[in-house]
This record gives structure tokens, C-alpha cells and sequence, in this order.
């Protein structure tokens, strides 16, 4: 896929594409990413690309102007049709399913505010959909747009080296992941729960099943609230809720059964 981002720091963006499963992504052709600076649109001067609002207050808002002819820009380089995403903390909040939805987008272009935001009109002529990455505000789109480059890259097909790790993260399944152990070489096998010891790969996946199912409970209730468990889930959490409201550790803020 193609990912074209407008910004005013390009060189952020273009930083995000060189490390990890984004930069392996990206070294493997399986995607690539642009960066265009509404600056270099700039008519006057002084390359202006902010002024002040009507109706006053304080802070600065984008120009329509520069805005639209980048994003042309952006559009004329690249055949392929394109969703205009503005990152901004008025839209919907970006979740697993909706960067898998992006992810199967042939193309994207996202767009990153800053000062106290962008003229509604570019928003009404130019942007197909707004998306937030959480109730808080930050200076610009870039750390935003940061977060969806590398939450639909790493969903691009052979960009992580294990085909099954994508589909065991949080969130896939509407749970949160099961906790992991490692082969530490100063702990040893100390606090790993013996399941994971036994061999018995059923037993493994149950147990992780239940803590999946068990976390998501004390963690994140409003998430399994969603969810319409099946038999074998429901009883693999009554017996994570059983035995934790029975251990002396301190609880979550739900309600224990």
C-alpha cells in the first residue's frame, strides 16, 4: 500500500518508516510512505500556511489554500484512488478493526493539523473521514499519523516474520493478550506458571484463553461487555473470576461475582 501524509515536518514522517516491522515493511516493498509539506504550496512570500480565525480568539488555523494544492500534489503522484484521513481529536478513535479495515486500502493519505486546527472548509471539500487516537489533545497530527502508519504496516501482509503474530494481538479478538514469560537467564523458570512448562499444548491454550479472557474482565470490562462468549469462554472465565475472588490480592475497580 501507499501511505502519502501532508505535514509541515516531513522529516518526522519519513524517521517513522526506518525502524522496526514498519522500516522491515517498507525495505520489503510491501509498502511505502510520502511525505508532502503544505509550505512548498505556499503562494506569498513568506510561505505561509496559517492565519488568524474569523470571529477572533487566540491561536492560528491552517489555509485552505496551501492545504488543497499539496493535497493535489499528492493525488496527481499516484494513479490510485486515495481516502483522505484528517487526524483529528473529533473523530472516531482509532481501534484494531478499523486499522484492519485501512489496512486493506490500496492507498491512503493522511492529513496532519497543527496550531488550533484547519479550516472546515478543507475539511468539507477535501477529507473523506476524521480519526483520533484517543481523548487528548497534542500539538500536531504527526504523532498521530505515527500511530496509523505503523498500525496498518505491520498488518500488511509479510511485514512481521511470524504470520500468526498479528492475529494473537489485543484487541483481535475484542480480549486483551494473555501475559507472556520468556527464558530469562538470571530468573529461570521462577513465577512462569507450570502450564507453560508441561508440554501439553491444549492445556497452554486454554490457560491463555482464560487469562485473555480473565484480563480483559479486571482490565478493560467495558471491551468483554461487547462480546457474546460461548460456553467453553464463559466457564473458563467463571473459573478465572472464581479463583481471583478468592486470593487476597488487591482487586480491580468491578465488582467481584
Amino acid at each position: 500500500m501507499r501511505i502519502d501524509v501532508l505535514t509541515l515536518f516531513p522529516d518526522f514522517i519519513r524517521q517513522c518508516t526506518q525502524v522496526g516491522v514498519v522500516g522491515r515493511a517498507f525495505e520489503r516493498g510491501l509498502m511505502s510512505v510520502e511525505a508532502w509539506n503544505p509550505r512548498d504550496y505556499a503562494t506569498d512570500n513568506y510561505r505561509r500556511v496559517d492565519d488568524r480565525p474569523f470571529g477572533g480568539g487566540p491561536g492560528m488555523v491552517m489555509l485552505p489554500e496551501p492545504l488543497t494544492a499539496c493535497l493535489q500534489a499528492a493525488r496527481a503522484a499516484d494513479p490510485a484512488p486515495a481516502r483522505v484521513i484528517y487526524l483529528s481529536p473529533q473523530g472516531p478513535a482509532l481501534t484494531q478493526r478499523k486499522a484492519r479495515e485501512l489496512a486493506a486500502c490500496e492507498r491512503l493519505i493522511l492529513v496532519c493539523g497543527r496550531y488550533e486546527g484547519v479550516d472546515e472548509r478543507f475539511i468539507d471539500r477535501e477529507v473523506d473521514e476524521e480519526l483520533s487516537i484517543g481523548d487528548y489533545v497534542l500539538s500536531g497530527g504527526e504523532l498521530a499519523a505515527a500511530v496509523v502508519i505503523d498500525a496498518v504496516g505491520r498488518l500488511q501482509e509479510g511485514a512481521l516474520n511470524d504470520a500468526d503474530s498479528a492475529s494473537q494481538d489485543s484487541f483481535e479478538d475484542g480480549l486483551l493478550d494473555c501475559p507472556h514469560y520468556t527464558r530469562s537467564e538470571s530468573l529461570g523458570t521462577e513465577g512462569v506458571p507450570p502450564v507453560l512448562l508441561s508440554g501439553d499444548h491444549a492445556a497452554i491454550r486454554r490457560w491463555r484463553r482464560q487469562q485473555s479472557l480473565g484480563r480483559t474482565w479486571l482490565r478493560r470490562p467495558e471491551l468483554l461487555a461487547q462480546l457474546e462468549l460461548d460456553a467453553a469462554d464463559r466457564k473458563l472465565l467463571a473459573a478465572f473470576q472464581s479463583e481471583w475472588a478468592e486470593s487476597d490480592q488487591p482487586g480491580p475497580d468491578v465488582e467481584k461475582p
